[in-house]
């Protein structure tokens, strides 16, 4: 992307970035405040070209709901169901298991699973099907389960979080989704989902993945109540715990839908707000190497434009995604591997197909393999297109 930062309001910041100088906290509500998005597009996406060149990635995965049994009411969930809900469902593992069986012919390499918090099934449960699941196919990643989910399972086999994760790990884990991260500040938490784990203890369950060797992805949830300082805060922790452990893999920021919920809001957030925050999220996670757009939430065509915004991923295939599509997204359900390759392609990215850590399977086209890898290298010719065009 080129364009003119000479005259512009963030030129300081983006002096900054192209410095490999760390933005501050006040840098970030500055960019939240600017109503530049071309020229905060331009920042973001120069930041991504430094990392990841001109490439794209994508998954081929599967989501699988375990369950919307949940002891918790969160107000802004409309996944969630009690015993009594005629709309309640469980699966068994022998039927995760066909699941996995059947979305093996589309090539997945990734099973994503998350489910509510169960008032009833063991702790054997969880450990049976990633034991079923790793049998079934042992290269097949599993990507399951988030903080929240851990705590509760640490208290139904009354053992800590680090013997947990590490049972769930020799049982076939592979990796943290990063869900229910939702907005960190106690306030904001409190309002939109009372009674689940604080930020701290979100944040120490990855951080004890994290010093077990694992690797997991983190998420925001956007566009309710929160504050835009409240999303700096957000991001500030996780840069921080990045600093520390190293461990995230990726962020995904969340749009925020609101149908079908208890929190007042009347419309979910803006295109113009997803991008910014994709944006500001590619310059102040700079210990971050991915940022996905969630093609989901945002609807196909959006996250072909955060490509250009500083995204380098629009995650997966999918096959069934209900947490958002029950909250009131209009997405398709799935969309095939072919339908990521040309959004990609129509974005000018060169797509690569990833496993669950965002590392390389396959590059398409190896024409542009090595157009890709000279554009990686032109970070100088950027800067000084966007310093002085």
């Amino acid at each position: 992307m080129t364009f003119s930062l000479k005259h512009s309001e963030l030129r300081d910041i983006y002096e900054k970035v192209v410095a490999g100088t760390r933005i501050s906290d006040e840098d970030a509500l500055r960019l939240f405040d600017t109503r530049d998005l071309n020229a905060l597009g331009a920042i973001a996406d120069f930041v991504r070209e430094r990392k990841v060149g001109n490439r794209a990635s994508y998954i081929v995965n599967r989501y699988i709901n375990y369950s919307n049994y949940c002891i918790l009411s969160c107000q802004f969930c409309a996944f969630a169901r009690k015993k009594r809900d005629a709309d309640g469902f469980q699966y068994s593992v022998e039927e995760i298991v066909q699941m996995a069986r059947q979305a093996s012919n589309l090539g997945i390499t990734e099973l994503h699973i998350v489910g509510g918090l169960h008032p009833s099934l063991p702790f054997s449960y969880y450990t049976d099907m990633l034991r079923a699941l790793k049998a079934f196919d042992a290269k097949l990643q599993l990507k399951c389960f988030t903080a929240i989910e851990i705590l509760h399972l640490a208290w139904l086999a009354k053992k800590s979080v680090r013997q947990t994760l590490t049972e769930l790990r020799e049982a076939g884990l592979d990796s943290l989704t990063g869900g229910g991260a939702e907005i960190f500040r106690k306030e904001v938490r409190s309002a939109i989902a009372k009674g689940k784990e604080s930020a701290a203890e979100y944040l120490d369950v990855h951080r004890t993945w994290h010093q077990l060797g694992g690797r997991s992805t983190c998420t925001m949830l956007y566009g309710h109540v929160e504050s835009l300082a409240d999303r700096v805060d957000h991001l500030r922790q996780l840069r921080a715990l990045q600093d520390e452990t190293h461990g995230f893999t990726g962020f995904i920021p969340l749009a925020y839908h609101p149908e079908n919920n208890n929190i007042p809001v009347q419309a979910q957030p803006t295109g113009f707000d997803s991008l910014r925050t994709i944006a500001i999220s590619r310059i102040y996670l700079d210990n971050f190497p991915h940022i996905t757009a969630y093609w989901v939430g945002l609807g196909m065509r959006l996250a072909q434009v955060a490509l250009s915004y500083g995204a380098d991923d629009i995650h997966g295939t999918i096959v069934e995604e209900k947490i958002f599509h029950m909250a009131g997204a209009k997405s398709p359900q799935l969309q095939t591997e072919a339908d990521m390759i040309k959004a990609i392609r129509e974005a000018g990215r060169v797509p690569v197909q990833r496993n669950t850590f965002y590392e390389p399977i396959k590059v398409l086209d190896q024409a542009e393999t090595g157009k890709a890898e000279t554009n990686s290298q032109s970070s100088p010719v950027l800067e000084k297109n966007l310093a002085t065009a």
